[in-house]
């Protein structure tokens, strides 16, 4: 919502910076001294022509004036101050200080924002530097060629009388293995050089997949017309599918994607969405579809459409995660395990019971969602068969949810590796986080 409380302050010193007076200024736009004395005092709204006539005089163009162009900034700047007990009984001076110091408050939002980017990047580093699977084996092939040479020198080193033969022998064996850890190495540090940036990068087919789907932004509009793409054409004509597994599981999720769409055709199903203040349970009958399928079409409205993006994370009966869709404020852990607390597995403990809650992730600026989970069983091998669990849980931004909210959410976290939160009694391990953030 645009404000004008800082328009007065702007004009105070804009007005001294070309060193013109308030009575100069006053007469030249046709108005009292006293009452531009109040303008600039922020204690009278001010617009139309005579915001422009003040331009004008002053040698700016009227939306350097207004505050408009402040909101992101005044935004930043109370969620930086969000937590901090000092700079929260200065709040009601915030808007005063930004009309007053613009470029300071632009330098503190830029900082504020340069530490959030940090942290999020000590997350996914985090994370992937403890579970990477690829990261695992090759540190274990250096290590193990390493160990390999250490051994051959050793025996060189310490028996004198070794036949020439043997000798030769060791000699090869030492060369091959050396040129074996270079290659290791250099692989690694490849690697590595690629994982010094946070951008999601794929080295299993899931991985694969999911970097597609973040690239598609979850949304195929080749799936949503009259006469919808087969998966398997649009699958091939991706640049990221490059494995055949890849591929195998795009197509299967492009299959289930088309069905909803055809069950819950996108005008319809978003008109539906915002008639029902996003209600799943409202959507669910309406489409007389079950409840995880409407937690899937909600998470593929595009953000544009809605106003918000919509989160959905999947797993199946061991706990793994299956799909993610993160969003900003709930992000995802790509490698290590979810938080236990988290409403999924809630909902994967009690199959068919579905679950509400307001949840918190912790930090340093957390945010609060609306969290729908649901387990739901089937068996796809018959009714002898095995029954295969798989849970949902869809993550509502505050800004869609019209549900009230209680005093106390539950808080949770990503995962315990890089949950700031010391005092949780489902803690596994150690947080890398807590000390600093």
């Amino acid at each position: 919502m645009a404000r004008t409380s800082l328009t007065g302050s702007r004009i105070r010193e804009r007005r001294t910076m070309v060193g013109r007076k308030q009575a100069d200024l006053a007469r030249a736009v046709g108005i009292s001294p006293s009452y531009l004395n109040l303008i600039e005092h922020n204690r009278r709204r001010i617009g139309g022509k005579l915001i422009r006539d003040i331009a004008r005089e002053l040698g700016v163009e009227p939306a350097a004036l207004t505050e408009g162009a402040e909101a992101a900034l005044l935004t930043t700047l109370r969620e930086a101050a969000a937590n901090d007990a000092g700079a929260t009984e200065e709040l009601p001076r915030l808007e005063e200080f930004v009309g007053r110091f613009p470029g300071w408050a632009r330098l503190l939002a830029e900082t504020r924002q340069r530490a959030t980017d940090l942290a999020h990047s000590v997350e996914v580093l985090s994370d992937r530097m403890t579970h990477d699977p690829f990261l695992s084996a090759s540190l274990h092939e250096v290590i193990s060629t390493v160990t390999a040479i250490r051994s051959t020198a050793s025996i060189l080193a310490e028996t004198r009388d070794i036949d020439p033969e043997w000798r030769d022998r060791f000699h090869r064996n030492m060369a091959e293995e050396s040129a074996r850890l270079a290659e290791s190495a250099e692989a690694l540090v490849r690697y590595l050089d690629e994982a010094s940036s946070t951008e999601f990068t794929a080295s299993t087919p899931q991985e694969e997949l999911d970097t597609w789907l973040r690239e598609s932004g979850f949304h195929f509009a080749d799936l949503e017309r009259a006469l919808p793409m087969e998966p398997a054409t649009l699958v091939k004509r991706s640049e990221a599918i490059r494995s055949s597994a890849a591929g195998a599981m795009a197509v299967s999720h492009l299959t289930r994607y088309r069905k909803d769409a055809e069950h819950m055709p996108l005008a319809a199903f978003q008109e539906a969405a915002t008639a029902s203040a996003f209600d799943p349970a409202a959507l669910a009958a309406r489409f007389d579809v079950n409840l995880t399928a409407v937690f899937r079409r909600m998470a593929s409205l595009p953000k544009d459409r809605v106003g918000a993006e919509i989160g959905l994370v999947c797993c199946d009966g061991s706990g793994t995660l299956t799909f993610r869709k993160p969003v900003d404020g709930f992000p995802l852990p790509r490698y290590s395990a979810a938080c236990p607390l988290w409403p999924l597995y809630q909902a994967l403990s009690r199959p068919m019971a579905p679950v509400r809650r307001w949840v918190e992730l912790g930090g340093r600026n957390p945010r609060r969602f609306l969290a729908y989970a649901v387990c739901q069983p089937s068996q796809p091998a018959g009714f002898d068969g095995p029954q295969v669990l798989e849970a949902a849980m869809l993550i509502l931004p505050q800004e869609l949810a019209q549900v009230p909210e209680p005093e106390q959410p539950l808080e949770l976290g990503t995962s315990c590796r890089i949950c700031p939160r010391a005092a949780c009694a489902a803690r596994r391990e150690p947080s890398i986080m807590a000390e600093v953030f």
